[in-house]
């Protein structure tokens, strides 16, 4: 529904886009000039229709509604969840420790940080969602043989600190071979591989088709192909 006012006006000046109106009363008003009819100048008299258009208003604050809640939806109601870890592979020196796909719900991801023991550690660390999330793993080095260490990570966004769950390792003792993994490059046979996997699985080690961080060594005849690209890189 649309209601409609009429109002007459005088033209008393012109300048720099905007136009003095007089009214029958004599009172003033500022309008924009390039609302006004082609050819009006000073002393013209115009008519001037004023509407309110209620159905169009109800319309427009029902899409501001609909806009806020989206809103809410979006970044008010969700907040980052703490990331979860466990130990992917122990040895007697290093470990590698992994989490789950971060969820920051609508925040940004400020920094990750690994603890040991309490105490922040100067780790290399993923810088971005994306790689954090692509990686999903990080290996910490420099432990003692046969000790037990705690770790924990500090995920810092735009919307606040969170701290994963924490989780407990052994490194592995000297006589304690079960942590070495090999991976296989290009070897001169296949009975090669398979006399040298034999040999592993004596030994209580294993193996894996693909280059990780979780692999203690990268066995390979010839310096060429794809693991032994990854191996170096």
């Amino acid at each position: 529904m649309t209601e409609t006012r009429s109002a007459q006006f005088t033209v008393g000046k012109l300048d720099a886009g905007m136009a003095l109106l007089l009214t029958e009363d004599y009172q003033l008003i500022e309008f924009p000039s390039v609302l006004l009819p082609r050819g009006v100048v000073l002393g013209s008299v115009v008519n001037i229709d004023v509407a309110r258009d209620r159905d169009t208003e109800r319309r427009q604050r029902s899409e501001f509604r609909e806009l806020q809640e989206q809103i809410l939806e979006s970044f008010g109601t969700r907040q980052p969840q703490a990331p979860v870890i466990r130990v992917g592979h122990t040895t007697q020196t290093w470990a590698v420790l992994e989490w789950e796909p971060l969820d920051l719900a609508a925040a940004e991801l400020r920094s990750l940080h690994l603890y040991r023991d309490g105490q922040r550690m100067m780790q290399a660390m993923p810088a971005t969602a994306e790689l954090a999330n692509r990686t999903r793993a990080v290996k910490t080095t420099g432990l003692d043989v046969g000790q037990t260490y705690e770790f924990k990570v500090e995920m810092r966004t735009s919307a606040g600190t969170f701290f994963s769950n924490t989780v407990s390792l052994t490194t592995h003792a000297l006589d304690n071979l079960t942590g070495v993994r090999v991976c296989f490059g290009e070897c001169e046979s296949q009975d090669e591989i398979d006399a040298l996997k034999d040999t592993l699985r004596r030994i209580g080690a294993s193996w894996t088709d693909s280059v990780s961080l979780s692999i203690t060594h990268f066995v390979a005849r010839y310096k060429s192909g794809a693991g032994y690209e990854a191996a170096l890189r």
